[in-house]
């Protein structure tokens, strides 16, 4: 976290409802509502209007537990703040600006019951049943999540079994690694690029832009969907070290849109 960015999250964070705790100064915030909480708790307001939990998650991590058990209303109100990083409250007396650059994380079941796709076969939901249960999330709202995972269900051999892979510090340097390429590539990081940005920094090579353009016949990506691929594509090619984003790199970026594959 740069000192700037500290800076900035410490500001925010003042003015909210419990202060800024010193202890925390540098680390980036991590906040989690409860699925419960209303707009005005996410984007902020009240009759003189304070930050919401997308501006208190400045600069940091916003995680949304059972996400289709948010409200409608509730979850819209993300779709701006999202595109933009800023977040207008507009108040009879008053009107405010807040930041609102946060990552958003997000899980949810596969079905109303959550065991869809369990091997025992415990899941008695019905297609129109899972069908409504993830419509509660709107197209527009799940075309701003770039990375969309699927995670199955652990078999019982494998809860006991010794963790394979790399430890979280391994990874951690390698993204911080894959950071640093993209600050001294463009000065930026691959999600705040514009779409000129895109077009110039994660152009494809010949074979990535063939198998991109059968994902935009096939999965109907929209234009923000396709420029959010090919960013996670520079993201993936930058984590291996790579300079060229190769064909390999665009299909694993289209495999994480997984409902628009569903669709």
């Amino acid at each position: 976290m740069t000192r700037e960015e500290a800076l900035a999250a410490a500001a925010i964070q003042s003015i909210g409802s419990n202060g800024f705790d010193a202890a925390n100064w540098g680390q980036r915030p991590f906040r989690a509502p409860h699925h419960t909480a209303s707009a005005i708790a996410l984007v902020g307001g009240g009759s003189y209007p304070r930050p919401g939990e997308i501006s208190m998650a400045l600069h940091g991590v916003l995680f949304l537990d059972e996400l289709p058990e948010f409200g409608r209303r509730v979850l819209e109100v993300l779709r701006e703040p999202l595109e933009s990083g800023r977040i207008n409250v507009s108040r009879a007396a008053r009107q405010i600006e807040f930041p609102a650059e946060f990552q958003l994380v997000a899980a949810m079941n596969p079905c109303p019951c959550g065991y869809l796709g369990h091997p025992g076969g415990r899941c008695r939901c019905t297609p129109d049943q899972v069908i409504r249960y993830r419509r509660k999330i709107s197209g527009p709202l799940l075309d701003r999540i770039d990375l969309q995972v699927e995670v199955p269900d652990v078999p019982q051999e494998d809860l006991t079994r010794a963790a394979e892979g790399d430890g979280s510090e391994t990874i951690r340097e390698r993204v911080a690694a894959a950071r640093a390429r993209q600050l001294k590539r463009q000065g930026r990081p691959n999600a705040t690029l514009a779409t000129r940005e895109v077009d110039k920094h994660c152009a494809p090579d010949a074979q990535g832009a063939t198998l991109l353009k059968q994902a935009i016949s096939r999965l109907g990506l929209s234009a923000r969907g396709y420029h959010r691929v090919l960013k996670v594509a520079r993201t993936i090619a930058d984590l291996a070290g790579t300079k060229p984003v190769a064909a390999a790199d665009v299909a694993e970026a289209i495999q994480y849109r997984r409902f628009d594959r569903a669709a």
